[in-house]
């Protein structure tokens, strides 16, 4: 009777012991972090589309989001603040960097244009 029991506790073992592993954040290479990483870039691509120039920096913020890097200049009288926005990749090391994002440029709290072309008018 023992070794009946003992069998069928051999048998159901595993159906019982099993589990599922769940995977939280990522390490570069998994498909969440990836996935969160396209959203991102996707969405401020989206955002940076619908930009119109002499927008507010106000607005730009509230419709942007937190910019990855914030930078203030002072020049010929006028301030100058530029926001970056993640919106491509260049490496998979899992850091945002400057050449990964695109340039809003604001003069007087109002936007004179955006990208890398417009950093180097203005700056």
């Amino acid at each position: 009777m023992l070794k009946k029991s003992f069998i069928a506790c051999a048998l159901c073992a595993p159906l019982l012991l099993s589990g599922c592993v769940v995977s939280v954040g990522g390490d570069g290479d998994g498909y969440s972090y990836s996935s969160d990483w396209e959203k991102r870039e996707t969405n401020n691509r989206r955002h940076i589309s619908k930009l119109d120039v002499d927008m507010t920096l106000e607005s730009v913020s509230s419709r942007m989001g937190m910019a990855d890097f914030d930078e203030f200049y002072q020049r010929d009288g006028s301030d100058y603040r530029v926001l970056y926005y993640r919106t491509q990749r260049s490496s998979g090391d899992g850091v945002t960097t400057k050449d990964e994002c695109t340039p809003l440029v604001f003069k007087n709290g109002r936007l004179v244009g955006w990208g890398e072309a417009a950093l180097n008018e203005y700056l």
